[in-house]
Parts: structure tokens; C-alpha cells; sequence
């Protein structure tokens, strides 16, 4: 049994990790979050599909050995790979899932933040004159 999937070519972090937390850069930011974890649901759902059709070829081949009497082991050993694969197509479900819950949740912290904080940052934004930093007033 050989299997379509090979690692894809990827790029550093989706979000980088800079310490730049000015609004735009934080909307950006979320952006690429979501759109990673979208990503992500995309080839699990494609690494699903195939470990159900391997399932399925390792069940049709245990029943292939079992019919050519051959050694009951060997039925055995081909139905346990059906099996385990099952059991991997579960755990690769639940990270779908999980992987699906949290780009809902950062596409709705991106909402969020920019309710609290975009007029802001247009007033900021637009202004000419400079305006102190966050926390310059804390001191």
C-alpha cells in the first residue's frame, strides 16, 4: 500500500512572533492565523480521506488472505493495519476539529479586537500630531 501524501514545502511560522503589537500588525497577524488553520483542515481533511481509503485496502487484503488460505497470522497482521488506521482516522478527525474550532475562534478574536480597538487606531491613525504609546501614561 503506498499513500499520495508527501511533506509540503513550507514557510516559517504563519504569524511571526515580533513583538509588534500595533493594530494593523495584530489584524494582520490573526489574518494568517485563520487562514493557516484553514489550511490546515484542508489537508487533514485530505489526510482522511486517504486513511479511510487505505483502511479499506488493508480490510479487502485481509479478506484476499484469508480466502488464499494462507497463514491465519497474516490475516491477523492485515486486519490489525486496517484497525490502526481506523483508529488514526479517528484522532486525525479530532484534530480537524479542533484545528476547524480554532480558526473559528481566531477569525472572531480579529473581529473583536478591531471593534475594541480599530476607531481607535483610525483616530490614531489620522492624526497629525504624535500621540504617546500605550502605556507612557502608567508610569
Amino acid at each position: 500500500m503506498s499513500s499520495d501524501l508527501a511533506p509540503r514545502p513550507s514557510s516559517a511560522a504563519p504569524a511571526v512572533a515580533d513583538g509588534d503589537n500595533r493594530y494593523k500588525a495584530v489584524q494582520t497577524k490573526l489574518d494568517a492565523l485563520g487562514r493557516a488553520l484553514d489550511d490546515a483542515g484542508l489537508g487533514l481533511e485530505e489526510l482522511m480521506r486517504s486513511i479511510k481509503r487505505n483502511a479499506k485496502r488493508a480490510e479487502d487484503a485481509a479478506r484476499d488472505v484469508a480466502n488464499a488460505d494462507l497463514d491465519p497470522k497474516f490475516v491477523e497482521l492485515t486486519s490489525n493495519v486496517g484497525v490502526a488506521l481506523g483508529g488514526a482516522g479517528v484522532q486525525v478527525q479530532k484534530l480537524h476539529d479542533t484545528a476547524q474550532e480554532t480558526a473559528d475562534l481566531t477569525y472572531e478574536t480579529k473581529q473583536t479586537h478591531s471593534k475594541l480597538y480599530g476607531a481607535l487606531d483610525d483616530i490614531r491613525s489620522n492624526r497629525r500630531e504624535r500621540t504617546p504609546r500605550p502605556g507612557f501614561f502608567n508610569r
